[in-house]
């Protein structure tokens, strides 16, 4: 029954055209930047945006934030919306249920499939958005990057970097052109202001680069190694997983209860709209940490170091809430439906 479902799903059109226009909106973005050089504004947009001009390696986890609020929550609710609705709108979930099959496995395949298609659709994201990043903005300049990073925070009493001998020097503040640090036509770091010119500054730079070479920095300004930041990434992407199993158990359980896919679908939409609104109102706020797109972008605290662990944590539990207790009522709902259609 599972081996059924996946193929239905591999089989769909809808499914290549869902998962290709999640992975060409950031190859969008991706050439705009690409063309024009010019990123969001620290604190302004999409997260990590304002990044990778000095690094394609963090793209995927740009391209994580572009889909994540929207386009990929949609999806989702499409395909786990027409899971059960669609067979009985089609008239065919009553023959599938007139050969030896229990329903429980049926509504197990349907979830599997589903599960399958936010996995791959994660992985398509991410796999070519790094493909993209790195083709079009290179890996970086690793000391550039090092001293952009803590400027992508937006904090205000944040500084550009400190001086690799562990002074506390402030570096200087971001260029017009963007690049924090300021770079000759050479390519070279800038001397900061009020530091020494000589060899030492020369030395101290080489021990810089030489310290974060082939790496990015954390959201907290400390350099990551290819390893560890493939790490964190993998962490991202099994949170936003995670989330959006919350969405498609919210469908899923609607697809139950209706026969009508698109009427599935809009009412998880709408159930993850409100959310969204309710999320940004204070009036709300005692209600604010039980509701599905609360902890929806915990995920970026991968990337700080220390990690943030705090809302990763709630947010897992939370999803993991939704979709136990949602799949319950589905498989309740459909074990005593009587199916006439």
């Amino acid at each position: 029954m599972i081996r059924v479902e996946l193929l239905k799903l591999v089989r769909r059109p809808r499914t290549w055209v869902a998962v290709g226009l999640l992975c060409l909106l950031p190859a969008i973005v991706a050439v705009f930047l690409a063309t024009t050089r010019i990123s969001p504004p620290p604190g302004q947009g999409a997260a990590f945006l304002s990044a990778v001009l000095q690094s394609g390696s963090l793209y995927p986890a740009a391209a994580l934030a572009l889909v994540l609020p929207i386009f990929l929550p949609v999806a989702v609710a499409v395909v786990a919306g027409d899971s059960v609705a669609g067979e009985s709108s089609q008239g065919t979930l009553r023959y599938l249920l007139v050969r030896p099959v229990r329903r429980t496995s049926l509504l197990l395949a349907k979830l599997v499939a589903v599960v399958v298609f936010v996995v791959g659709t994660v992985l398509a994201v991410a796999g070519t958005s790094y493909v993209v990043g790195v083709s079009l903005f290179g890996a970086g300049d690793p000391v550039a990057v090092v001293q952009a990073l803590p400027e992508v925070t937006g904090g205000d009493d944040a500084v550009a970097g400190t001086g690799p001998s562990g002074g506390g020097q402030p570096q200087q503040q971001p260029a017009a052109g963007g690049q924090v640090g300021g770079q000759g036509a050479a390519g070279a770091p800038a001397a900061r202001p009020g530091a020494d010119t000589g060899d030492t500054t020369a030395a101290d730079d080489q021990a810089a680069r030489e310290r974060a070479q082939s790496s990015v920095s954390s959201l907290s300004g400390d350099a990551l190694g290819p390893a560890d930041l493939a790490a964190r990434m993998l962490g991202a992407m099994v949170y936003v997983t995670v989330s959006m199993l919350g969405v498609a158990a919210i469908a899923l359980f609607l697809s139950t209860v209706t026969t009508s896919s698109l009427g599935a679908t809009l009412g998880a939409l709408a159930a993850l709209i409100t959310s969204q609104v309710l999320v940004s109102l204070d009036a709300a706020s005692s209600v604010t940490p039980y509701l599905p797109t609360r902890y929806w972008l915990a995920w970026i605290d991968f990337f700080r170091d220390p990690i943030f662990l705090r809302d990763i944590t709630a947010g897992l539990w939370l999803q993991a809430g939704y979709v136990v207790v949602l799949m319950l009522a589905a498989w309740a709902n459909f074990a005593t439906k009587d199916v006439t259609s």
